[in-house]
């Protein structure tokens, strides 16, 4: 709800930065609105158009790779936790209570994850102490042969792995982006759409040069007409 809510508030102050500037424009002085003018604005403009579209493209970047990374572990946190069932399965009912407790730790996880009211809670005390008793279950199991033995050190892996995505997750989700470079990129982003809104004013061409239409070269043409009759 946040995202969508600063999302919002940005494309508002693009629309204003945009009209706003429509309107102010036609009440500048007639020397503001001169095609140099506003070919000058235009320049500074596609120089912030350049600076954004790599910013943003950096941005977009960083995104896909952080949503590829997470996809990534958390396929890779389902497949351990699958494997690790497997192998206490195989156990025998020795594992029983293992199991119970490691199903009791993912019905936590997931309700944590995607709570049906409130916000996600990757970082929960509650199923990180459900899987520390998985852990604590699993050390007091004794192997009674060679073949249990494999099962169980495979089994020991499985939840080392666990445990290591897991925190891998919680980092991932962790990560936002800074809220000054934020303000410095809609600070841009206003600029470039303000410049939409500047327009020189209609029949305005170059700017007058020093003397060019003045009142007192017009006196001096005019004397030096008469004269020269």
């Amino acid at each position: 709800m946040y995202e969508f809510f600063v999302a919002a508030v940005i494309f508002l102050c693009l629309v204003a930065a945009s009209l706003g500037m429509l309107v102010v424009s036609e009440r500048l002085p007639a020397d503001y609105r001169h095609d140099e003018t506003h070919s000058v604005i235009r320049l500074a403009a596609n120089i912030f158009v350049v600076a954004t579209s790599l910013v943003l493209g950096l941005l977009l970047n960083s995104a896909k790779n952080t949503y590829e990374s997470v996809d990534r572990n958390v396929h890779a946190f389902a497949t351990d936790l699958i494997l690790l069932d497997r192998n206490l399965l195989h156990y025998g009912p020795e594992a029983s209570g293992v199991r119970q407790r490691l199903a009791a730790y993912v019905r936590q996880a997931v309700a944590g994850t995607w709570p049906a009211k409130g916000s996600p809670v990757l970082d929960d005390r509650a199923a990180e102490l459900l899987l520390e008793d998985v852990g604590n279950a699993l050390m007091v199991i004794r192997p009674s042969d060679p073949m249990r033995f494999e099962l169980w050190r495979e089994a020991h892996n499985n939840l080392q792995s666990v445990v290591k995505r897991r925190w891998v997750l919680i980092e991932e989700s962790e990560g936002t982006i800074p809220a000054a470079f934020l303000i410095m990129l809609v600070a841009w982003l206003v600029l470039i759409f303000a410049s939409f809104g500047m327009r020189p004013s209609r029949g305005a061409g170059k700017p007058p040069s020093v003397g060019q239409g003045s009142p007192a070269s017009g006196r001096k043409t005019a004397l030096s007409r008469l004269v020269q009759s």
